[in-house]
């Protein structure tokens, strides 16, 4: 009994647990946007409305899979208000990452040396994405996967995200 209760122990210190879970206020932060240098504070960038974020590096290749997805999200879903804010993270100095936020070629966020913040938000593993609600509420948190990057895997990511923003926008409007 005494090797049972000590293997469970284990297990439940040694399984991953997230600093920001489905529900919970996620931390506020600010930084630095990349394109246009201004200081972005969190939440109040969201002026009450749904956003994506996006933990991102330029070496990441579910990430690169994923920003097609992501502009399409931001084209359909801005008129609402909703933002893609990416935070660039676990770079480690790879990829010059203002280049690769300025040539993705749509409207977004994307703040520099988001180490800290993907730290303080337990981002083991990026794409990290996630959606909040209004207020900084974490509204969706996508789970690992053991699908190789592309493009289904980025389109069953944007299916979730579209499935949460839609559920967000309709309860505002309620």
């Amino acid at each position: 009994m005494k090797r049972f209760l000590t293997a469970a122990l284990f297990m439940l210190l040694a399984s991953p647990t997230f600093a920001v879970n489905q529900g919970d206020v996620a931390p506020p932060w600010s930084g630095q946007d990349l394109i246009t240098g201004n200081t972005v504070a969190f939440p109040e960038v969201l002026d009450g409305k749904p956003a994506v974020i996006l933990f991102w590096a330029t070496w990441c290749p579910y990430c690169k899979a994923f920003m097609p997805r992501a502009a399409e999200i931001q084209a359909e879903y801005a008129e609402a208000g909703v933002k893609i804010i990416g935070l660039n993270h676990k770079e480690r100095g790879y990829g010059d990452a203002a280049a690769y936020a300025q040539s993705l070629g749509f409207p977004l966020i994307a703040i520099a040396d988001a180490d800290a913040i993907g730290d303080a938000w337990a981002i083991d593993f990026i794409p990290g994405l996630l959606v909040v609600d209004g207020s900084g509420n974490i509204a969706y948190r996508r789970r690992s996967t053991n699908m190789p990057a592309g493009k289904k895997v980025s389109q069953i990511w944007a299916s979730e995200v579209r499935a949460v923003l839609d559920q967000l926008l309709e309860a505002q409007a309620n």
